[in-house]
């Protein structure tokens, strides 16, 4: 198992000195382990903690992806990470919203310089195989938004070997950013790019509205164009996938037609 040194550990100081923002990341809360980041942060946006603050842990044990699955996240090599904003738009307007989250995180790896990919809606992907996430969660006063919260999960250190142990199969198709760049993380500085571009797409998002986000998403879009399975097990179906809609569904073509697809499991077919 990877075993990480001091030199690792995520120190809120340490993030501070390469922090470029003026509101993400003001307050942060830096844990040792958590159940899960967003968790923490739900209790502490309900409880009235302001916008930007932030949520860490090195380690986590009970992450969530999406649909509810388990995120593997063990302590001292990765980032987990939840950003609290409390933007001004409408409840429908979150999908949009949510997707400066894998904008920013596409951003950081460029930094490394690695290119990376979206896989709608929220997984990072570089070379097709996933190395991060985000898991998105929202709540409603009446009929306003009250918060968002931006729950992040990125590969950076954690090795091959532990991938295999913990994911199986599955660890065909996840990577990390070590692996991509062939030398350790700097965790830390990692983190503070990864709150610095979040403050950046949310200014992008307030100055140019959803149009400015559907426009950047759409040129790290993986799947348009191409061959894809919807759904798991015995619901699922054949489509090509035609992009997304300004709502921020995906457009699927089935049999000629093109449908929307709200959510569900989606995987490459070729």
């Amino acid at each position: 198992m990877t075993t990480p040194t001091m030199c690792d550990s995520l120190m809120i100081d340490r993030i501070r000195r390469s922090l470029g923002t003026e509101t993400v990341g003001a307050h942060i809360y830096l844990f040792t382990a958590v159940g899960s980041t967003n968790a923490v942060l739900r209790d502490l946006a309900r409880g009235g903690a302001v916008e930007g603050t932030v949520v860490m842990a090195d380690g986590q044990t009970a992450g969530r992806g999406r649909a509810g699955r388990p995120w593997f996240s063990p302590p001292g090599v990765n980032l987990y990470v939840s950003t609290l904003l409390r933007p001004a738009i409408a409840p429908s307007a979150v999908p949009v919203f949510a997707f400066i989250a894998s904008l920013a995180l596409t951003d950081a790896l460029a930094a490394e310089s690695v290119k990376a990919a979206i896989k709608w809606p929220n997984d990072v992907v570089v070379d097709g195989r996933k190395i991060g996430g985000s898991l998105i969660e929202y709540a409603v006063c009446g009929s306003r938004l009250d918060y968002v919260i931006l729950g992040t999960g990125v590969n950076l250190n954690v090795g091959a070997d532990d991938l295999r142990a913990a994911l199986s199969e599955e660890a065909e198709g996840a990577t990390t950013l070590r692996a991509a760049t062939g030398r350790d993380i700097d965790r830390n500085v990692f983190a503070a790019r990864l709150l610095t571009e979040i403050e950046r797409w949310y200014a992008t998002y307030s100055a140019g509205g959803p149009g400015a986000i559907l426009s950047a998403w759409r040129t790290r879009d993986v799947l348009r164009g191409r061959k894809i399975t919807v759904g798991d097990g015995a619901r699922a179906f054949a489509a090509q996938a035609c992009g997304i809609d300004d709502d921020g569904c995906l457009l699927v073509e089935v049999a000629g037609r093109r449908d929307r697809v709200l959510s569900g499991a989606i995987r490459l077919a070729e």
